[in-house]
């Protein structure tokens, strides 16, 4: 049977998922890349655009001046899956703004360790 939310699994996700959070934060484009599987498979929807491959994935983080703004999150969910998949969702309000975002991604142990091989990010619309 497999485990769900294995304190140990949970314990290295929820670091990995603040270190993202602080390197998006930061503006840290090197640290921001080493958590995305290196692959052509990775992927990443943006607000504004769709990143297949982490080619696309960090040349827009490269072109991206100044980097994410700041945020608060909330509702933050992290479920993980046996020893080697995860997934991290939230919900950021960007200072300045009560527009709600939301960001998930999907982490696998790989065998240089936990990637990032999905993300999504959007805003909710005003109505639905």
């Amino acid at each position: 049977m497999m485990s769900v939310n294995d304190p140990a699994v949970l314990a290295e996700i929820t670091a990995l998922f603040a270190r993202y959070e602080q390197a998006l934060g930061g503006n840290d484009i090197n640290a921001l890349n080493a958590m995305f599987w290196p692959s052509d498979l990775a992927l990443r929807y943006g607000a504004g655009e769709n990143l297949y491959g982490f080619a696309a994935i960090s040349g827009f983080r490269a072109a991206r001046a100044g980097g994410s703004p700041p945020r608060t999150l909330r509702n933050t969910v992290i479920t993980t899956f046996g020893r080697d998949l995860a997934t991290t969702n939230t919900e950021f309000l960007r200072v300045g703004t009560e527009r709600i975002g939301r960001q998930s991604q999907t982490w696998v142990r790989m065998t240089e360790g936990w990637r990032i091989v999905a993300a999504h990010v959007s805003f909710m619309a005003a109505t639905s």
